[in-house]
């Protein structure tokens, strides 16, 4: 057996690929676990790697006993959220059921160390803008519903394992390693920027306005977009402040400022230096007008500082990707 061995659990998808350049590039042993149904080979580039789906008790055990792990980074799960309300078993099987796997292999493992990758979906409607890790956590899709099932198990787990934990409320993740090695991957993909990137390289005619009429300075929606090593970053700083004693809590990871729709399809046309086509559409049901979050408690806590807080510089890393990818 190999001594400290960090696991990242969906280390084949796209944050899950950057969480395990950015461990091996500090020298860490990692060890990417993933099944491949959604992550992808090709990303899966840094440290050890084994196919194990969660749904696999006995490989999970298999993988436990010949790797001595000290931590466990959990990226593993469905994330679309029409998919999410159209077949709930899946979500909760996959994204509840699996985690409550690992969950037990770790157990079983006396690994005592879980950094969650969570989603700011959790808050449901804003009540306030920034919003705050203290602000009421109310679900409205299954998909977000499944990450909070999760936050809350392990609260169990703790009083009776004594396992410790970091919930990671993630914002929206955009850009791509700076290196291109990784980048932004999904099929189908449904993200604001890889879409609009989309239409500036001619892949699709146009992009769609959800919404002209939000009580925002354009009338289109507003996000916090999040650079994706930043995010990375931070799973290393949260793991940190478990090994140092830190008490299990939870984090929003967000920019702390949005950007409307107008403004990232603009960004990317300077960018690109391309024009891009705009169809203008009606709200889509349960988009909220704007979505920032505060990061000001991971910034004291956990020391963390978002390096790519420009949307340019997000786009431009998006954008070298989005090259790299589509010639092959």
């Amino acid at each position: 057996m190999t001594d400290n061995w960090i696991l990242v659990a969906g280390g084949a998808g796209y944050i899950g690929s950057h969480v395990a350049k950015e461990l091996t590039r500090h020298g860490v042993q990692t060890l990417t676990l993933d099944n491949f149904v959604r992550g992808h080979r090709e990303l899966a580039r840094w440290g050890a790697v084994e196919e194990c789906d969660l749904a696999d008790k006995t490989r999970l055990r298999e993988i436990f006993e010949k790797y001595r792990i000290a931590a466990v980074f959990h990226l593993c799960a469905f994330t679309y959220v029409g998919e999410s309300g159209q077949n709930p078993a899946m979500y909760y099987e996959n994204n509840v059921g699996n985690t409550i796997n690992l969950l037990n292999a770790m157990a079983e493992g006396g690994v005592q160390r879980f950094v969650f990758s969570s989603t700011c979906s959790t808050y449901g409607e804003p009540l306030e803008i920034p919003i705050t890790e203290t602000h009421p956590q109310n679900p409205v899709n299954v998909y977000a519903r499944t990450k909070l099932m999760v936050e809350t198990m392990l609260k169990d787990y703790e009083r009776a394992y004594g396992m410790k934990h970091v919930n990671l409320r993630y914002f929206n993740a955009a850009g791509a390693d700076e290196a291109a090695e990784t980048g932004e991957w999904h099929e189908p993909e449904t993200h604001l920027i890889p879409l609009i990137l989309d239409a500036a390289a001619g892949l699709r005619k146009e992009i769609t306005i959800f919404g002209t009429d939000y009580p925002t300075p354009d009338g289109t929606c507003v996000r916090d977009y999040i650079h994706v090593t930043d995010l990375a970053r931070a799973h290393l700083l949260a793991l940190d402040y478990l090994e140092k004693g830190g008490a299990s809590d939870a984090f929003n990871l967000g920019n702390g400022k949005g950007f409307s729709v107008r403004e990232v399809i603009k960004a990317t046309e300077k960018v690109t230096g391309r024009t891009i086509a705009v169809k203008e559409t009606g709200r889509r049901a349960g988009d909220p007008a704007r979505l920032i979050g505060s990061s000001a408690k991971a910034k004291k806590m956990l020391g963390w500082e978002p390096r790519y807080p420009e949307l340019e510089k997000i786009i431009e890393t998006a954008w070298r990707w989005h090259r790299k990818f589509n010639k092959k």
